[in-house]
């Protein structure tokens, strides 16, 4: 985030001394957007900064889903064994750009690096205590926003349409069951009975029930109404585009933007994929890098689930959101500057059409959005180790939307000095 401003600007915060601390907040994706409600809502003034209008990054059309069964993480061996063969599938879930290859090598070899099974544990711990509870997390912000039914709690669906797929999955499935997860494996004959929108059983092989998932109706919109409950309570959203801070004895005293400059007790970046370029400006380098998510929403699909169907298989999900079908997933590596890859986004359908039969894509709209990711598919969830006013919360992966209250609660606990109920130390910034 670059900008042309200097620091003479004019100071737009008032002069008048307050007794409850000024928070910025520089970013209004999910995770943001969230953080600031949840400081606003324990006493907090809170500004939120972002280039563009809340909710239309990373959140903007993506899966949708929310629940707390993904406590494994993306480096596993099994992943690790199928990645030769998926770079060079231009159909696999992964893909990475070969020209981006170079300046995503350090990424890359922390990746390979965790895809172990003590490692996959490890992480798998650390995922359990922040996903624990993210689902609840939402009640006070939804309270706040009159919002309650945008939350659906239906349980989701994965399907497995070989043996091999099936059998692949069953180590990362004890995790799971490790960590609490509860899970009930559909033989392909039943599967109908559960969802009567798929097609015949002889597509499948089996599917994994997970009752403890929900989705959004509407991604952005819940975004947007988290949004506009901040404001009703006091809170500002600015569209600008920080460049740098200054700092101070304490720590960062002030953001800078490219229309003004804005006085902060606390600070908290929130950025997403553009997180990495302003922590540099505050002294920390985090590991991060971007999965490129792809989506098609149709409108008028011709079917509609009972719950978000997904295939680890395909890295997919669908999901029946209030604009229609909503497919999303598949991963491509490749930065934020290259162009997207529609390709991907118009494969969705295709693997839509093996499951639903009939389904309808007249109408679909594409997007790609940015996931911001680490190597070891933990968030930063941090205070800064230079500046103790200073907390960083981003690199969620594919789970920002469904993260993004449990992160506000750690965030706010953070900023306000408070105990935050678990080990954050697995999420600092520095661990790389």
């Amino acid at each position: 985030m670059a900008g042309s401003k200097t620091h003479q600007q004019v100071d737009r915060e008032a002069a008048t001394p307050h007794t409850t601390p000024h928070v910025v907040i520089v970013g209004a994706g999910a995770v943001g957007v969230a953080a600031g409600l949840h400081l606003q809502l324990a006493g907090a003034r809170v500004t939120l900064l972002d280039r563009g209008a809340p909710g239309e990054g990373a959140t903007y059309a993506n899966g949708a889903v929310i629940g707390e069964d993904h406590v494994v993480p993306v480096a596993t061996p099994s992943v690790l064994t199928d990645l030769p063969r998926m770079l060079f599938n231009s159909k696999s879930p992964l893909a990475v750009r070969w020209s981006y290859l170079p300046k995503l090598t350090p990424w890359l070899w922390h990746f390979v690096k965790r895809a172990r099974w003590s490692e996959v544990e490890r992480v798998s711990h650390a995922l359990r205590d922040l996903l624990e509870g993210c689902m609840a997390s939402f009640d006070p912000l939804l309270e706040a926003a009159e919002a309650h039914d945008m939350l659906r709690k239906t349980g989701w669906l994965g399907l497995y349409e070989t043996k091999a797929g099936f059998d692949g999955y069953q180590r990362s499935l004890e995790v799971q069951r490790r960590r609490g997860v509860r899970a009930e494996v559909i033989p392909a004959e039943e599967l109908r009975q559960l969802e009567p929108a798929l097609g015949a059983s002889q597509r499948f092989h089996a599917g994994i029930y997970y009752p403890d998932v929900g989705y959004v109706s509407d991604s952005l919109g819940l975004v947007q109404v988290l949004a506009r409950a901040f404001r009703q309570r006091g809170g500002r959203i600015l569209r600008e585009e920080v460049y740098d801070f200054e700092i101070g004895v304490e720590g960062p005293e002030a953001v800078l933007t490219d229309r003004g400059r804005h006085a902060c007790d606390r600070l908290v970046i929130a950025a997403g994929a553009y997180s990495r370029t302003l922590a540099r400006r505050l002294g920390s380098d985090p590991l991060l890098d971007t999965e490129r998510g792809y989506s098609l929403t149709l409108p008028n699909p011709g079917v509609r689930p009972r719950m978000p169907v997904c295939s680890t298989e395909r890295g997919q999900v669908c999901t029946p959101i209030d604009a229609g079908l909503r497919l999303a997933g598949t991963v491509e590596l490749a930065g934020l500057d290259a162009p997207p890859d529609w390709r991907r986004a118009d494969m969705l359908l295709e693997n839509a059409q093996r499951w639903f039969p009939g389904v309808d894509g007249e109408g679909a709209v594409r997007w790609m959005g940015f996931r911001p990711s680490m190597p070891d598919s933990l968030p930063v969830i941090s205070r800064s180790p230079r500046f103790a006013n200073t907390v960083f919360a981003f690199g969620h992966g594919h789970c920002g939307l469904m993260l993004s209250a449990r992160t506000g609660e750690l965030v706010r606990d953070l900023t306000l000095d408070r105990p935050t109920g678990i080990d954050v130390s697995p999420f600092r910034v520095d661990r790389f």
